[in-house]
């Protein structure tokens, strides 16, 4: 007889880790499957996303301040070396670290975890194949589908492991590329491009839109790529790239601008980040009936993420929106007291996003571009931080933060951050937002002196009141 759960979690990543162990401290009876060869918990983010990334992004950090800043605050030091395997090592301990917490949560709160394969059967039924070919089924009341998302992957550029790779990949490049050549100018690509350009890569990046980031706030992608290049990237934009060849230990890339001009470009190795989409294969959705949209891979979901068959929900990367842990975790706590009798909510309006360069990117909310489209009426708020006594004593001086709000409530419609530590000063905006709050409750937050937040408070006084205090 097959072993019997109130929630099947298929995949063990943040919205599934997260919808398992809320559903078991509410008192249901839960299993996580995980494919992960490893066993290892986690997901995508834990094990080759957010956290190795985030990893080495603060060793290259590091490496960078110690080569080209410490003599501005008067720090002399001798030769300094690059120790890449120590570094590696280090992002693996993190990671290994991370996962292994999340094994003792599901220890703690009663998860059961399942290893392998998951299909779905009729009936609410999954089957689960382990690595060595063994098979076996449990039986849920319900099944959550949480396994995320992977690397897109261009046609006409398939994926080596080697010269052509996807993020995964360009965690362990070992050594450090001479020539990265990055197609796609977003997050992903930018962020794992600072790693190596940092680490002594010369970086060339090739955009097929006129812009990088192109879901940011306008104002603030073209100030990163003014940024950027002064770091010493390299952009091609409007350039859609048309092939790629390997010889020897090089790759040439071939591409053409919008004007009709060929390119044709040679590095050592070529990271593809164009995006990602919703992991489905294998799970069975076909068999069972759950309707996706074939050309995205998105499941469909109603409010509350129950998908066309009853008792089989989805969330995270799998569905509508933006692919972020964050946003996956909240929907699986969300899912998980929905399940248990709970009203709770997803606030998809107050989201934030975060790209980790330096200076840091984040934002929550609507766009300039956004705000322009639906019509609204609104104020602009802007501070940069080189007004702000934190910010020179850092010697961090580039960036701002813009506020955007409602010409006629005052309402915060949206905040951008391009500065030092963007990803922690967007918690005030985004707790704002979340209660509806106005410019004005910004400006009338006391922030404390020295500190990056006062150029959030600023910003928002200027939106609010049309003038900052200290500029």
């Amino acid at each position: 007889m097959a072993d019997s759960y109130d929630l099947v979690v298929i995949g063990g990543g943040p919205g599934g880790y997260t919808a398992a162990i809320r559903a078991a401290q509410l008192g249901l009876k839960v299993a996580c499957v995980e494919k992960r060869p490893n066993k290892a918990l986690g997901g995508v983010c834990l094990n080759v996303g957010c956290i190795p990334s985030k990893a080495l992004l603060d060793s290259s950090e590091m490496y960078e301040v110690t080569t080209h800043k410490l003599a501005r605050h008067g720090i002399k030091v001798g030769s300094v070396a690059l120790d890449l395997d120590t570094m590696l090592k280090r992002k693996d301990k993190v990671v290994s670290e991370l996962t292994g917490g999340v094994g003792f949560l599901f220890k703690k709160y009663g998860v059961t975890p399942v290893f392998g394969s998951a299909k779905l059967l009729t009936g609410k039924q999954v089957e689960v194949t382990a690595a060595d070919g063994a098979k076996g089924v449990l039986e849920a009341k319900n099944v959550l589908l949480a396994t995320g998302s992977e690397s897109t992957e261009l046609p006409f550029m398939k994926f080596d492991g080697k010269y052509i790779v996807s993020s995964t990949e360009a965690l362990n490049f070992n050594p450090v590329p001479k020539h990265l050549i990055v197609v796609g100018g977003g997050y992903i690509g930018l962020e794992l491009s600072s790693v190596w350009k940092r680490l002594g890569a010369k970086v060339t990046v090739i955009e097929f839109l006129p812009r990088i980031l192109a879901i940011s706030d306008g104002e603030v992608a073209n100030e990163v790529h003014k940024l950027l290049v002064k770091q010493g990237f390299e952009f091609h934009l409007d350039t859609k790239v048309t092939g790629a060849t390997v010889k020897g230990d090089s790759v040439t890339v071939t591409a053409q601008t919008k004007d009709g001009k060929e390119l044709s470009i040679q590095g050592d190795r070529v990271l593809v980040a164009v995006g990602r989409r919703p992991y489905t294969a294998g799970l069975g959705l076909d068999n069972v009936g759950v309707k996706y949209d074939p050309k995205s891979g998105r499941v469909e979901v109603d409010g509350h993420f129950q998908t066309s068959v009853p008792g089989i929900f989805a969330i995270g990367d799998l569905i509508t929106g933006p692919m972020l842990a964050h946003k996956a975790s909240e929907e699986g706590v969300v899912f998980a007291e929905t399940l248990a009798g709970m009203k709770p909510h997803v606030n998809y309006d107050a989201i934030p996003s975060v790209i980790y360069i330096w200076p840091e990117v984040a934002s929550v909310g609507l766009t300039e571009e956004q705000v322009k489209e639906k019509g609204i009426e609104y104020r602009t708020g802007k501070f940069k931080f080189s007004a702000t006594g934190r910010a020179k004593a850092m010697d961090e001086q580039d960036g701002f933060v813009k506020v955007l709000a409602d010409a006629k409530t005052d309402r915060v419609l949206g905040v951008h951050i391009l500065g030092p530590r963007a990803s922690d000063l967007i918690a005030e905006c985004v707790t704002i937002m979340e209660y509806k709050g106005s410019a004005e409750d910004i400006a009338r937050c006391t922030h404390a002196h020295p500190t990056l937040s006062e150029a959030v408070g600023e910003a928002a006084r200027m939106a609010w009141a049309g003038k900052p205090l200290n500029s």
